[in-house]
């Protein structure tokens, strides 16, 4: 495809998972269903995980998308579990490998505390049946359970798990420390990208906590905010875009895809970023890549 210049670029996704971390899909074939759906630039932002990286880039700009380079890394704040998106950050950066192999670790045994909690709840293996659809061992997730539970008809959608299961109070919920936010920016800046907070609207903050959350952010150097995306109503959009005009933030837009049958949005049908703001790969000219 014959791309626009980067300022009149508007179909960007750069919020996406493959099977390096709990996509179902891997990189090369979610690099062909978006460049299929229109997407001019795209980002792979695994959770913890850079494996997938190459791979995705070399598909990207074979199939004429530009590319960014990213990760979702997991973040503990206020004792809730904050998604924070690096884009554009440089996959061989050493900080930033040590810090998300740091995030990894402990997946497995909370894993097997998860499944200890299904089991007190009347389901037993349920750490061997998410196994069966995790293609990285490091990265098992409760994404990965819930495809179990539905598999075994527990459940019937990825909704119903989560509300009965896999949130706090639930009998498979756990608490895990991740990453600090200001570590986390600090990985993410150091590898020469830029921190946005990702669906902040999935956080079950009040005004105050979700007003600090953003302060502390932007005070550890966070630059962007995900205003639209995939679990965005059409209200968050336009709460969050006056977020980013409030705290100076930058804009970026992602669909969340996982999987064809459990996204709720799929590639290239998202809106555009409302006119007023400035999207972040504006400010990473220099970091994306077109072949």
């Amino acid at each position: 495809m014959t791309l626009p210049p980067l300022h009149a670029l508007s179909n960007a996704d750069l919020h996406c998972h493959s099977t390096a971390s709990d996509g179902t899909l891997a990189p090369a074939a979610l690099a062909e269903r978006a460049a299929a759906a229109g997407v001019e630039l795209w980002a792979l932002t695994d959770h913890d995980e850079l494996a997938g990286l190459a791979a995705a880039r070399e598909a990207a700009l074979d199939l004429g998308m530009a590319w960014l380079a990213g990760v979702e890394i997991s973040v503990s704040f206020a004792g809730e579990t904050v998604h924070m998106l690096g884009l554009g950050v440089d996959p061989r950066d050493d900080a930033l490998a040590a810090g998300l192999a740091g995030v990894r670790s402990g997946r497995l045994e909370r894993a097997r505390q998860m499944a200890a909690g299904l089991a007190a709840a009347g389901h037993p293996g349920a750490f061997e049946g998410a196994m069966a659809y995790v293609g990285n061992p490091d990265l098992i997730s409760r994404t990965h359970f819930a495809r179990w539970l539905i598999e075994r008809g527990v459940c019937d959608s990825m909704h119903d798990v989560f509300r009965r299961f896999l949130t706090e109070g639930k009998p498979g919920y756990v608490v895990h420390r991740w990453a600090g936010l200001g570590e986390a920016v600090r990985w993410v800046t150091g590898a020469g990208g830029q921190a946005v907070i990702a669906h902040p609207a999935r956080y079950k903050f009040g005004p105050t906590a979700e007003y600090a959350l953003f302060s502390e952010f932007q005070t550890h150097g966070g630059r962007g905010v995900e205003v639209v995306c995939g679990s965005h109503s059409h209200a968050e959009q336009v709460r969050y875009a006056d977020t980013a005009i409030e705290f100076g933030l930058l804009a970026s837009r992602g669909s969340d895809f996982h999987d064809p049958e459990e996204s709720r949005t799929a590639f290239g049908a998202l809106p555009d970023l409302p006119g007023k703001l400035s999207p972040v790969w504006l400010a990473l000219a220099e970091r994306v890549e077109q072949a």
